[in-house]
């Protein structure tokens, strides 16, 4: 099968590679879209972090953000799982240690990730195999577009909820790249009055300079501004909520005395995991659709380019570029 595979920095190419076999417990999926984000490009430039700690190493397939039909399943797998259109978490925890059986794989120390953590063989390819654990259904009424939004909005979710914002209250988000985007539209969808603090996306949309005196009762940070995690936590309203989505490439510092003083509650948000059932309800409601974020979907042969950061002739503008393996 052909799969795009990141070599080095700078470097990759569309490959011919093994088909996978779907193991005990296992699935193989046929790829049907799948979106490339900011952690992507890293291991394009080679700037990913897992690279320089030993949790990911050189040729990569990336792909995390996915969708798909069960095409074959293995030993303990119900048959009737072929057919069904999925999405999938990237977190793949051991199952048996303290934090899988409390629900928390996404921080089991030994997980896999999907194309990103411990060489687990991601969604820029034809086929893939995932645990059958892992899958969440698809309703007819989540096209391929949503399928692999699906991902990305689970984080946002789950930084929604972690604002615990009532209706009519009022969230500042920092960062209008996909994952600000999504929070800013659910949060919307739920009743809160949304502002977003950057260049994209909004009638409410300020910049660092003309930022108004308003009360946030929240501030959800999804940038990747060093400076912005403790500009957020001098916005938000005493007694308010902060929460951290954004990672910088380089530390962030917070005063704790700041949180201390205002009495503010900050939560820090690791992957989708626990937010891919509720998106996928919000999807298929018709209550969020985010496919205008999506700027293009092409093969898996430009998927260089758009690692790369290039956007080409006739692509739009909206932050998120999807592949199309099969292309």
């Amino acid at each position: 099968m052909r799969a795009f595979v990141i070599t080095g920095p700078g470097a990759a190419a569309v490959q011919d590679v093994g088909e996978p076999v779907a193991g005990p417990g296992d699935v193989v999926v046929a790829v049907e879209r799948a979106g490339v984000c900011g952690t992507d490009a890293e291991f394009y430039s080679g700037h990913m972090t897992y690279l320089h700690t030993g949790q990911a190493a050189y040729p990569v397939r990336i792909g995390h953000e996915w969708c798909g039909t069960v095409a074959s399943v293995g030993v303990g797998v119900d048959p009737g799982w072929v057919g069904k259109r999925v999405t999938g978490d990237t977190m793949l925890g051991c199952g048996h240690c303290a934090r899988c059986l409390g629900g928390r794989q996404h921080l089991c120390a030994d997980r896999f990730e999907i194309g990103i953590r411990n060489g687990f063989p991601g969604a820029l390819a034809q086929l893939m195999a995932v645990p059958v654990r892992s899958l969440f259904v698809l309703p007819d009424s989540v096209d391929a577009t949503l399928g692999a939004l699906v991902e990305p909005g689970a984080n946002a979710l789950r930084a929604v909820r972690a604002a615990d914002l009532a209706p009519g209250q009022r969230v500042l988000v920092a960062g209008p790249g996909t994952i600000g985007l999504l929070a800013a539209m659910i949060a919307e969808a739920q009743g809160a009055e949304v502002h977003l603090l950057g260049e994209h996306g909004s009638d409410r949309v300020w910049t660092a300079d003309d930022l108004p005196d308003l009360r946030w009762d929240a501030v959800i940070d999804a940038s990747t501004g060093t400076g912005v995690p403790a500009r957020a936590v001098d916005l938000v309203e005493p007694g308010g909520r902060v929460v951290f989505i954004g990672i910088a490439a380089h530390p962030s510092p917070v005063d704790s005395r700041a949180l201390v003083l205002k009495d503010v509650t900050a939560t820090g948000v690791l992957s989708g995991s626990g937010g891919l059932a509720g998106t996928i309800k919000l999807y298929a409601s018709g209550a969020v659709d985010p496919r205008p974020l999506v700027a293009a979907t092409v093969g898996l042969a430009d998927a260089a380019t758009v690692l790369s950061g290039q956007r080409l002739p006739g692509w739009g503008t909206g932050p998120k570029i999807h592949i199309d393996p099969r292309e």
